[in-house]
């Protein structure tokens, strides 16, 4: 007879149900699939939403009028420009192209349609031009003729014609002198005046972007730091060959680079900016331990956000990052001149970050004019937490327009232009509020507050609100309101399913105790009635290190949340902390585990313990522990470097040794391998494999492409050398990082409960 793990959990009603944890390891093809990407037509007729229906998306939308619901298929949708006048559009596979709407009879028209990728649609100061990228080189369709005309504006080349050996050039030469078809050709094929040729000279070309005025191009290239890319095995095939594949490359201190050019239309060369004068921009990071001021003999590397043009001036703004990623500077870049001028500079000496300035260099934080453009907004920790100022160029000083304990997480223009719609999380931590910011004289003004977490899209009047709402027991759901203070809220989404809604899903506690160093540390405690009680603990490590789970709305980790629920009937208190490092508690909070990771991080896990046997009745020997990707990092620093803390851990995908995993994340917290190699060996599990005491479960994806393979298996060789004994390692064939297969999730969470069950229950 088939052994099926059946798990008890109490209904409201009458009698229990029993459910199979592979009914829960479905997801949402248990839970119900939510709702994505909300947005207003561009009459602001209509609310559209995406769905996964049958394994397929499906863009629907609600007629607020009709109260009517429509579906048709993603792919055609159209997606809108800032101005909401024209579109980009996929049509088929490889098949792109531009179309034009117009708001007022509702109604679009394709203008373009080519097999070539669109890309950096833009939209300048005159209605009748849509500018668009393509290959290397910027187009045009001007609108204001009897019908639509496409130019080309540039013709950039990699190639000079120096280039060309004469053996090339001489036979182009004679082909030219001897055939009239080929001059006959070119005629016919000319229907614009051919533009010189430009060199772009090294470096690849990322982007072309038109300045409102539509007389400068400023185009931005990348340097690759060529740094030799990975390699794991894919053994499961439909050929049933084993086949190798590449993935990002190690941490290095190889960094890329970045450059900005200015290229007049109609000129016949490119001014590059020389950012050598940047402040500091030679200054080396004092955990190299040279003296104070120390520079180094060339300039750092740089990343460079895109430019934001001003609407009325020939200027724009640049976000700029040191590849190091420890100071930023904010210039104002003068088209006509070709120059810039540097307005901010700011250093930190763990790494840049926060919401809405971004740790990632190539992704860009809050930077927008304010309508008059003497000032603009950014984002700054400088409080310490992320908050919003002004920037005013004229005076060159900055003004706070929102300050306390508490972080702004995204800001939206309002028809307004003194007023900002932003999401924050001013009551409480856990929370993703909605105000309306007035610039003019800083007053926030409340739209919603409640507990949990909204996510806001105005329609195009701005009478009526659309959002996503969740709370920490409530799927996302769809609702939309009148944007006035007597506001009726109407759900237009029910997406979670029968099978969901059957349980009494528990909307655990969000608390906060004070850790050892005196800080207060929030997490969610899942408390099983006290009859119920087993007296035995579980702590649960959130990934991605700075993320946040002990929130108050829906969490990403759904499985994981229903798996606590399992625990929870089975007798289990569980645990699930933001440990130092994690999202949404300020600057400190972020950079705790800077050059240490496993250390105040970990030592939160331990205080956690702590509390729960003194504060929930915990038994000291009966707390086990798990995670995935970071959590199954600090797991194994759990089990190694505290090895009698924990009875037992389970490590899912987990990181072993920080110096192969990738640049971006890992260089921003442990700096280099070849720079600080004190950080990555007392960050780095494998260094402590000796002192495993207590029962391991490793399980990990054979196709995982972020946190390779390659990490477990070093691992596990270190295990063996050592003769330890206490140690299992479940791999996962077809499996990458993220688990596709319910059939995959469900082996593993059998796994990890059976460890708990094995060594946490008397």
């Amino acid at each position: 007879m088939k052994k099926m793990l059946y798990l008890i959990f109490a209904l409201p009603l009458s009698f229990n149900a029993q459910i199979e944890l592979s009914e829960i390891m479905k997801g949402y093809d248990f839970i119900g699939s939510p709702p994505t990407n909300v947005r207003w037509s561009a009459s602001g007729s209509q609310v559209c939403y995406d769905r996964s229906i049958n394994q397929e998306t499906k863009t629907i939308c609600f007629d607020l009028k009709s109260g009517l619901y429509d579906t048709i298929n993603t792919n055609e949708f159209y997606f809108f420009d800032e101005d909401q006048s024209a579109y980009q559009k996929q049509f088929e596979i490889r098949s792109e192209g531009i179309g034009y709407y117009n708001k007022i009879s509702d109604e679009g028209n394709i203008l373009y349609q080519t097999e070539e990728r669109i890309i950096n649609l833009q939209r300048v100061n005159d209605p009748n031009q849509i500018y668009f990228q393509k290959g290397k080189n910027l187009f045009v369709w001007d609108l204001s003729n009897k019908g639509p005309v496409l130019s080309q504006l540039t013709n950039f080349t990699d190639e000079k014609e120096s280039d060309k050996n004469q053996g090339e050039l001489h036979l182009e030469e004679q082909q030219k002198e001897l055939f009239e078809f080929f001059n006959e050709t070119k005629k016919e094929n000319d229907t614009q005046p051919e533009r010189k040729k430009i060199f772009l000279g090294k470096g690849d070309l990322q982007s072309l972007q038109v300045d409102p005025a539509a007389r400068s191009v400023v185009l931005r290239k990348y340097f690759s730091a060529e740094n030799e890319r990975t390699v794991y095995m894919d053994y499961v095939t439909s050929n049933g060959v084993a086949q190798s594949k590449h993935a990002r490359p190690k941490v290095s201190s190889k960094e890329p680079n970045q450059a900005i050019g200015i290229y007049k239309l109609g000129e016949d060369s490119i001014t590059w900016l020389d950012f050598s004068v940047l402040s500091d921009i030679r200054l080396k990071p004092k955990y190299l331990g040279d003296t104070v001021g120390a520079l180094y003999d060339e300039d750092r590397s740089l990343f460079i956000h895109p430019i934001v043009f001003g609407r009325t001036k020939r200027e724009g703004l640049l976000d700029i990052r040191s590849a190091d990623n420890k100071d930023r500077w904010i210039v104002l870049v003068d088209l006509e001149a070709a120059s810039f001028r540097e307005l901010i500079h700011e250093h930190d000496e763990a790494w840049i970050g926060g919401p809405g300035i971004s740790s990632w260099n190539m992704v860009p934080g809050v930077l927008d004019w304010v309508s008059n453009e003497t000032e603009f907004l950014f984002q700054s920790e400088r409080s310490g937490f992320s908050h919003l100022y002004a920037y005013n160029i004229e005076s060159g000083k900055v003004r706070a327009l929102t300050s306390g304990v508490y972080e702004v997480r995204e800001v939206q223009k309002a028809n307004d232009p003194s007023c900002f719609y932003i999401t924050c999380n001013k009551i409480h931590p856990g929370n993703r509020e909605i105000y309306k910011l007035n610039i003019d004289n800083g007053t926030l003004s409340e739209v919603f507050t409640r507990d949990g977490a909204f996510e806001l899209t105005v329609s195009p009047d701005e009478k009526h609100f659309a959002y996503r709402y969740s709370y920490i027991n409530k799927p996302w759901e769809v609702f939309i309101s009148k944007s006035s203070k007597k506001r009726f809220e109407r759900q237009i989404t029910h997406c979670t399913s029968k099978s969901f809604e059957r349980f009494n899903w528990m909307v655990p506690d969000v608390k906060t105790f004070e850790a050892s160093d005196g800080e207060p540390i929030y997490l969610r405690v899942y408390k099983p009635d006290s009859i119920k009680s087993n007296n035995a603990a579980v702590l649960f490590v959130h990934g991605a290190g700075y993320l946040q789970n002990a929130h108050k709305f829906w969490s990403n980790y759904y499985r994981e949340y229903m798996f606590h629920n399992l625990l929870v009937a089975n007798g289990y208190t569980v645990m699930d902390v933001d440990y130092r490092g994690s999202d949404g508690y300020g600057r400190e909070h972020r950079t705790a585990i800077y050059r240490h990771m496993g250390g105040k991080d970990l030592q939160d896990y331990i205080d956690v313990k702590k509390f729960a046997i003194d504060s929930l009745g915990i038994e000291e020997q009966r707390v086990g522990i798990y995670g995935g990707s970071y959590g199954g990092f600090i797991t194994l620093m759990a089990l190694l470097t505290e090895p009698k803390a924990f009875a037992c851990g389970a490590a899912l995908r987990s990181v072993t040794d920080w110096a192969h995993y990738n640049h971006e994340y890992t260089s921003n917290i442990l700096n280099y391998p070849e720079t600080d190699s004190v950080a990555y060996r007392r960050s780095s599990p494998i260094y402590f494999a000796e002192n495993l005491e207590k029962p391991l479960l490793m399980l990990h994806g054979m196709v995982d492409d972020n946190v390779q393979f390659q990490d477990v298996v070093r691992l596990s060789q270190r295990f063996i050398e050592l003769g330890k004994k206490d140690w299992d390692l479940a791999v996962f064939p077809v499996e990458a990082h993220g688990f596709k297969k319910a059939s995959s999730w469900t082996d593993e969470y059998r796994r990890i409960f059976e460890l708990f069950e094995t060594h946490l229950k008397k």
